[in-house]
Formats: structure tokens, C-alpha cells, sequence
């Protein structure tokens, strides 16, 4: 996600151009810090498998809809206060944020990882891991499992993903934890070169959630449907797979 070019793009919008029979338009927030689902082109565009899936989602309700480009943990304050209408951002669906907020889907679901230098030793388990420092984004599921699983760890807060895998790579925390497809994408890099998974993928529904969900103000059922026959609809037609696989190499609907 690009991660450099975050801090210039927020408040980027884009609006996608649908038919005018539309009778609606929508604004969807996302955090386009967040290479493969989100992240802002050298142009100021945004791209990636959220905002594909958002203009399909979109198409699909036949509403015109404004990508609203903020910082992650800016987004569920944005909703409850109406300054966006739902989140498209790859925000787990968990038992604390749906006291705040609805859900639709969950519309995608991945696993989690560490990952720390080659050859390290390091195993992320309580033991292995106490004194360790830990790179998670704030505001995360991750930074919360890492805080109640392994809590002899030392935590790192970033604004971004992409800001913790610099600093793995320049030496200062001993291990990044996030969604495994944004760090298998991260390992690809000539950055993330020196770099591999250390223990086993990560899949915690108490503390991880219950997949990517679209984040729905409380009572706005109406909306909440219209998602979630829209992400039926393109499940069923296979427009979803098609953007599945334009940016991740396995498929990632939820069973």
C-alpha cells in the first residue's frame, strides 16, 4: 500500500462512475495503505482488491459510490458520526467492534503470520517470543492477539503495515505480525528478501474475528442486505473470483 505515498493520499476520493439510473450514491471509507487490497497508485489513484470489490459491490446495488481514502483507525469514529456510509478497508470482524458497529459478509478470509530475518530462531510463542519486539499496525486484531497471547512481547505501534516492514528491515523490532497475503506480498520484495515466516499461519477467531467484514452503522439493515445480496450476487456470477485472482494467488472466500 505505497505506505510512503499514505500520509499525501488521505482524504483521496474517487468516485465511480455508474449509470444514471442510479438513485443513490454512497460513501465508502478504506484505508489504502494495505498492498494487495488497497493502495494509492504513483498517479493518486486507488487500487487493489478492496476497491475493485467495493466498485463491484457497487455496480451490483446500482448506486454510484464515493472511495473515501483515511486512516485505519479513523474509520469506525467516520461511520458512527455519518461522514462515510460503510467500510471496505479488510476489517476483521470481531466481538468488540460489533458492539460499535453491523457487519455484512465476512467477504474475505486469510490467516495471519510473523514474519522476522532468516534464520532468526525465533519461534513465536510465549516463551520464544518474550522480549521480543512485536511490528503490528494499531488498531488491529493482530495488535490485540499479540497483547493477550504473547504477552511477555515487546508491541510496536504503526500507522501502517508497510511502516513496521521498514523498520524489520532496517533492524529495529525482531518481528512484523499481519495477514499473511499482505506479508507473503511484503517477502517478494527485494525489502522482504532476507526475511520468512516464523512458526505456523495464525487463525484465532477470539482475537483475530471472524473474517473481513463490510463495516455497517447499527440499524441500517436495509443497507446491510443490499451488501450482502450484492456480494452473493458476484460470488455466484464469478466476477468475485476474477478479482480474487488478480491479486491473490489463493482464493480467499470465506467457506
Amino acid at each position: 500500500m505505497m505506505r510512503r505515498v499514505f500520509a499525501a493520499a488521505l482524504g483521496l476520493a474517487v468516485v465511480l462512475a455508474l449509470p444514471a439510473v442510479a438513485q443513490e450514491k454512497l460513501k465508502i471509507g478504506t484505508e489504502a495503505a494495505y498492498k494487495p487490497f488497497a493502495w494509492v497508485e504513483p498517479d493518486g489513484s486507488l487500487t487493489g482488491f478492496d476497491i475493485d470489490i467495493t466498485k463491484a459491490l457497487c455496480k451490483q446495488m446500482g448506486v454510484e459510490c464515493e472511495i473515501i481514502n483515511q486512516s485505519f483507525d479513523g474509520l469506525i469514529p467516520a461511520l458512527k458520526v455519518k461522514k462515510i456510509d460503510a467500510i471496505i478497508a479488510s476489517m476483521s470482524i470481531t466481538d468488540d467492534r460489533k458492539k460499535a458497529i453491523d457487519f455484512a459478509g465476512p467477504y474475505y478470509n486469510v490467516r495471519a503470520m510473523f514474519i522476522a530475518p532468516k534464520d532468526s530462531g525465533i519461534e513465536p510463542t510465549p516463551d520464544g517470543i518474550s522480549g521480543k519486539t512485536v511490528g503490528v499496525q494499531r488498531g488491529t486484531t493482530m495488535a490485540n492477539y499479540v497483547k493477550n497471547v504473547l504477552p511477555g512481547a515487546r508491541i510496536q505501534l504503526y500507522d501502517t503495515v508497510e511502516a513496521a516492514n521498514l523498520d524489520l528491515a532496517s533492524g529495529r523490532i525482531d518481528l512484523v505480525f499481519a495477514d499473511s497475503v499482505v506479508l507473503t506480498d511484503f517477502l517478494a520484495t527485494k525489502d522482504g528478501a532476507g526475511f520468512a515466516m516464523v512458526g505456523e499461519p495464525v487463525d484465532n477467531p477470539q482475537y483475530l474475528g471472524e473474517g473481513a467484514g463490510i463495516g455497517i452503522r447499527k440499524g441500517d439493515d436495509e443497507l446491510k442486505q443490499k451488501f450482502n445480496d450484492a456480494l452473493a450476487a458476484i460470488i455466484a456470477s464469478g466476477e468475485y473470483k476474477t478479482i480474487n485472482d488478480k491479486y491473490v494467488p489463493v482464493s480467499i472466500l470465506p467457506k
